[in-house]
């Protein structure tokens, strides 16, 4: 028998549902939800399962691998595989009730050869120069005959507001869209926040909906407490005894570290929380431990849990990685708790 894991993500339904309405009324559009790598590390199938029941209609995947884990969803779901269709993906493209979303004049000619008629998506690249059909001179009779739901692209310095690109592109995009004569899909959560402007006929919002980039938390990582110990002013914690204690302390050692991604960058910077108070990580991470300063907080007892302070933006901070990074990194040893 398998025991249950000491990990846990704890992942607040509730909040992702918030999140989801919320970009949805800025977009004032239909809005889609971006679930690949696993929902972003959550769960796709739960996160899908939610964001369904809220009114989501389409979700977007990378392969046609993540579209079967998909198997059996809501007839009225669309379910678009991004990375498109090639020859090896076919048998599964055939037999899987999704959409490819073709990005080169190749995967159109599979598609039309083997498609039979079914619906597709396409791609075009206005800027960013890595994936989909090239704006200049984008010819719309290549299309001719298939069954082109949603024309998309992809912003490329969203995230950065002031940049000139993203006006370029959305007006590049605007005549590709507009010749097509699909409904065209712009944004991912960044583009949203650019505005009406930027959300076209439908929207593609991905780690806005897991809590990045301002919006309300939904993962919280929980560890446990395997030891609590006193150490003395001036002795040392961790590989490389890269952290001195400055006065008599009481530590707690956590089972969690750079393997389930609670990552090196998190030593000396990271901290949890005991009973809501801060207690710092204190010296390095390892690959499954990391040790906390609970001298100000109650004092936990081994098989407590505790939370990871997380929140997406100050984690980003501390760490130097991105928010994106931050959650999919997040590894298969926690157990996925829904509340």
């Amino acid at each position: 028998m398998i025991p249950p894991s000491p990990l846990r993500l704890r992942i607040d339904m509730g909040a992702l549902a918030a999140n989801w309405r919320q970009l949805r009324a800025l977009a004032g559009v239909d809005a889609g939800a971006a679930v690949k790598a696993n929902g972003y590390g959550l769960g796709a199938k739960a996160v899908v399962d939610r964001l369904h029941a809220e009114g989501c209609r389409t979700v977007y995947v990378s392969n046609w691998q993540e579209a079967a884990a998909l198997a059996g969803h809501a007839p009225d779901l669309r379910v678009k595989v991004l990375h498109g269709v090639d020859a090896a993906d076919l048998p599964a493209a055939l037999s899987i009730d999704a959409d490819p979303v073709l990005v080169s004049p190749e995967q159109v000619a599979l598609w039309r050869a083997h498609g039979a008629g079914r619906r597709c998506d396409v791609m075009v690249d206005t800027g960013m120069n890595r994936l989909g059909f090239e704006w200049r001179g984008f010819c719309t009779e290549m299309f001719a005959g298939l069954d082109v739901d949603t024309v998309h692209s992809h912003l490329a310095c969203a995230d950065t507001p002031e940049h000139p690109l993203n006006a370029v592109q959305r007006d590049r995009f605007a005549g590709i869209a507009s010749a097509l004569g699909a409904r065209g899909a712009l944004a991912n959560t960044a583009g949203i926040l650019l505005g009406c402007d930027y959300a076209f006929g439908h929207v593609r919002p991905g780690i806005g909906l897991y809590g990045g980039m301002g919006m309300r938390q939904v993962v919280f990582p929980q560890a446990r407490v395997i030891q609590c110990r006193d150490v003395p002013a001036g002795d040392c914690a961790g590989y490389g005894a890269t952290w001195t204690a400055r006065r008599d302390s009481r530590l707690a050692v956590l089972n969690v570290g750079y393997a389930d991604g609670y990552l090196r960058a998190f030593s000396n910077r990271g901290a949890a929380l005991v009973d809501g108070r801060r207690a710092p990580v204190v010296g390095r991470v390892s690959m499954d431990m990391i040790i906390i300063d609970v001298t100000d907080t109650p004092v936990p007892v081994p098989g407590d849990r505790v939370d990871l302070a997380y929140d997406l933006a100050e984690a980003a901070a501390q760490s130097g990685l991105s928010e994106y990074e931050l959650l999919t990194g997040l590894g298969a040893r926690y157990e996925r708790v829904y509340v």
